[in-house]
């Protein structure tokens, strides 16, 4: 009896630890979903990963990105899990700020709980990295948070991503990634002049992409879109960055694929692909005006 007791002990007492292993192994898989290395890595000035301090160039201003390593001063370390999800779902800070929507948690408000806790989990397994966090280069209003407070009751809605019962589990499954982890939207989809996504023209491309890159219609119109473009065809170009006319991206869309997209698996690829070609088509030609 007494052996028994000390094996219930032993399992007991290692059942946390395999949780938290397994929360940060799906952890890194959302981080990989979301594209969080991307930009809170500043690769080109040999910045550590997720330390932040990439500038992302907008119509309003530069935004450098924060770090989000687990170091208490400079980073997130101190941030409880409320903190985590008040952030990364509402837009707010531990101290109550409103962030600016350069920080996609408009999108990312539809993620579930649990994986955004597990992205925390495995933030949180990673080295603390010593990092200040770059102040943004905006000039007023744009750079004032309290406006936020505004700009949210207009334009934004919490709240997380629903199965849709008439639709089969691998649409549902590339639904909640495409519009809630991966956040394509936020690239894809042309602003308005208060900066909120233009929902009329959601996936169909815009000229002010990140650095003012031309980001492309992804919707499947046959002539502005992606209509020619087969599921395989979408997914191979998640997989690797290869178009089907055998030209590869470049550009954010190439570090989105290189630091997370690529590395998804089969099944979620197919899944994003599938919904992708279910958007409603939008003609939309994306091209810089002479």
């Amino acid at each position: 009896m007494r052996g028994l007791w000390l094996v219930a002990a032993f399992l007991w007492l290692a059942m946390p630890a395999r949780a938290d292993e397994a929360a940060i192994a799906r952890g890194e898989y959302m981080v990989w979903a979301a594209g969080c290395t991307s930009c809170h890595t500043d690769r080109k000035n040999g910045g550590a990963s997720f330390a932040g301090g990439l500038a992302l160039k907008t119509p309003f201003g530069t935004y450098y990105s924060p770090n989000i390593t687990p170091d208490p001063e400079t980073g997130i370390g101190d941030w409880t899990d409320a903190d985590f999800l008040a952030a990364l779902k509402h837009g707010r800070s531990p101290e109550g700020s409103h962030y600016f929507p350069v920080f996609p948690y408009t999108t990312y408000t539809r993620m579930h709980d649990r994986d955004a806790l597990d992205i925390k989990a495995y933030l949180f397994s990673l080295p603390p990295v010593s990092h200040t966090n770059r102040p943004h280069d905006v000039s007023p209003p744009f750079s004032w948070r309290w406006t936020m407070a505004v700009w949210k009751w207009l334009f934004f809605t919490p709240g997380e991503w629903q199965d849709d019962p008439e639709r089969d589990a691998e649409w549902n499954r590339g639904g909640y990634l495409v519009e809630a982890a991966a956040h394509c939207g936020e690239c894809h989809t042309p602003r308005n002049a208060m900066g909120a996504l233009d929902a009329g023209k959601s996936m169909a491309g815009t000229v002010d992409g990140p650095d003012g890159e031309l980001v492309p219609n992804i919707t499947p119109h046959p002539e502005t879109g992606i209509g020619s473009w087969s599921q395989g065809d979408i997914a191979s170009l998640l997989r690797d960055g290869m178009k089907p006319d055998f030209d590869n991206v470049q550009g954010s869309m190439g570090e989105a694929i290189r630091d997370g997209l690529g590395k998804l698996t089969e099944d979620d690829l197919n899944a994003i692909a599938a919904y992708i070609k279910a958007l409603p088509a939008i003609d939309n030609k994306v091209e810089r005006q002479n």
